[in-house]
């Protein structure tokens, strides 16, 4: 079940290519790799919730604006924070017309074609991995590891949709347990073989479920 619209006001976020927009708060790296291209958006801090949605898929569409907007919704994920900037007066500067668009908004499922991204960074006893490209509502809730030769750990989030384990992982085939925003879970059972290195991205399951009662 979807969520209803909710309206409030949003601007253009990036160009055409969008580079300056590649590294936010929810840490996913360059968005060509990791999937999400240019449809991508910056949340306010509410919306945000201090990293919680990161990852989190909505659908937007203009109200009423035939001059700015293509008449279509598009579906976009969260990947960055857009905190307020109290110098500006409370109309921001501008006037509502070109760039400053009343858009509806609402969360909802996203299906993908492929599965979840682990991109596993860090160091040896600093296991760092990005997890991307989350099925269904999107977004990571937690996260466990497991290694051939380990039982299953709960990682912390180190920042945005970045994970750490302190374990010595080296020489190890590595599964992930990742629940989603609504707890699905989605095991992906070594999915990083025992010759993995650093700087790899390794694909898993996905959770591709919409029988997820969205609530805005």
């Amino acid at each position: 079940m979807l969520g209803t619209f909710d309206v409030d006001y949003a601007t253009f976020y990036e160009g055409g290519h969008a580079s300056s927009a590649m590294v936010g708060a929810c840490g996913c790296g360059y968005h060509y790799s990791q999937v999400y291209g240019i449809n991508i958006d910056a949340l306010s801090t509410a919306l945000f919730d201090k990293v919680l949605t990161c990852g989190v898929y909505f659908e937007v569409k203009c109200v009423s604006d035939n001059r700015w907007c293509l008449p279509d919704s598009i579906i976009v994920t969260t990947t960055n924070s857009c905190p307020p900037n109290n110098a500006l007066p409370n109309n921001a500067g501008a006037h509502y017309k070109s760039g400053i668009v009343l858009v509806a908004y609402r969360r909802v499922a996203c299906k993908k074609s492929v599965g979840i991204r682990f991109t596993i960074n860090g160091h040896s006893y600093f296991n760092l991995v990005l997890i991307t490209n989350v099925g269904g509502a999107g977004g990571a809730m937690l996260v466990s590891i497991e290694g051939s030769k380990t039982g299953w750990q709960v990682m912390s989030r180190n920042w945005g949709q970045n994970w750490q384990s302190n374990s010595y992982m080296n020489g190890q085939a590595h599964s992930f347990k990742v629940t989603t925003s609504y707890g699905r879970m989605v095991t992906s059972n070594n999915v990083a073989p025992v010759n993995w290195a650093f700087n790899q991205t390794f694909t898993g399951g996905n959770s591709n479920c919409f029988h997820l009662h969205i609530q805005n």
